[in-house]
């Protein structure tokens, strides 16, 4: 009996630290992107962003379907004003499966065309990863525009 309680215990400790490695391993891809979205570096979204026509990105209220199709909008966008500010004290990683995280963070986003007084939007960004061979990527990523209150 003791010996069963003893597999238990030590099944549960393996759980929770594989757990715990995905939750640090997305959070350090998740601010990855947000500095990379900052830096406006194309190069590092293109690394970070799924190759694959299923990627799905909502902006502006519409679809942006595919890696390439989510580069182009974000190189138009980066030749104006465009940040993210993360609330990571509200930052929360939701385990879906293993290799399957979904990422909530609240968020203010600064942006606006060249020359224009910026604009902020709060907005809750929803964005789901999935762990392949090279490393988690990001597949789609899915703002809510937090209304004034």
């Amino acid at each position: 009996m003791l010996k069963r309680v003893w597999i238990f215990v030590a099944a549960a400790m393996f759980a929770t630290a594989a757990h715990a490695n995905m939750e640090e391993e997305v959070r350090a891809v998740f601010d990855k992107y947000i500095a990379t979205q900052n830096a406006h570096d194309l190069k590092g979204m293109r690394n970070l962003l799924s190759d694959s026509p299923d990627l799905l990105w909502i902006s502006r209220g519409k679809a942006i379907w595919g890696r390439e199709a989510a580069l182009k909008s974000l190189e138009e966008r980066y030749k104006g004003t465009w940040r993210i500010d993360v609330d990571k004290k509200e930052l929360r990683v939701i385990s879906v499966s293993r290799r399957v995280a979904q990422v909530y963070a609240p968020t203010e986003l600064t942006f606006g065309d060249p020359g224009v007084e910026p604009a902020r939007n709060r907005l809750y960004i929803n964005l789901v990863m999935v762990k392949k061979p090279e490393g988690w990527q990001i597949v789609s990523i899915l703002p809510i525009l937090v209304l004034p209150q």
